[in-house]
């Protein structure tokens, strides 16, 4: 999903609702066009939203290989299907694979109604 941030709304960018992230899943977006877009992802648990942005700290490769998809099969991990590294969800550290004890780079969230809200750029 491509999401254009323009004018003064940039500082706070509406992604979606909650109710369009799967429950135990989550949604990648694409934020601006061109060299200087942004590739991020969102993940859902119950109430919990978290964000972070699509870039594996291996090597930079987004994680998803298959679109959508960033979670290990009994969605206990954030999974980077390149390499396989498995990431904490509450706060991206990774607990296996060759980027150990790094973080996914993570992105200022917060609900506004049933509506999740990026504040600021992606870190």
């Amino acid at each position: 999903m491509t999401v254009t941030a323009q004018g003064p709304q940039a500082e706070r960018l509406v992604l979606c609702t909650v109710a369009e992230i799967p429950d135990q899943g989550g949604l990648g977006f694409t934020i601006g066009e061109g060299t200087a877009a942004e590739h991020i992802f969102v993940l859902r648990f119950g109430a919990r939203i978290y964000g972070y942005r699509n870039s594996c700290p291996h090597i930079g490769t987004p994680l998803d290989l298959i679109p959508g998809e960033f979670l290990t099969w009994d969605k206990s991990h954030i999974l980077c299907r390149t390499h396989g590294a498995r990431f904490r969800i509450h706060d991206g550290l990774c607990v296996s694979g060759p980027c150990l004890g790094k973080r996914l780079a993570p992105l200022a969230l917060e609900r506004a109604g049933d509506e999740v809200v990026m504040i600021g750029p992606p870190a």
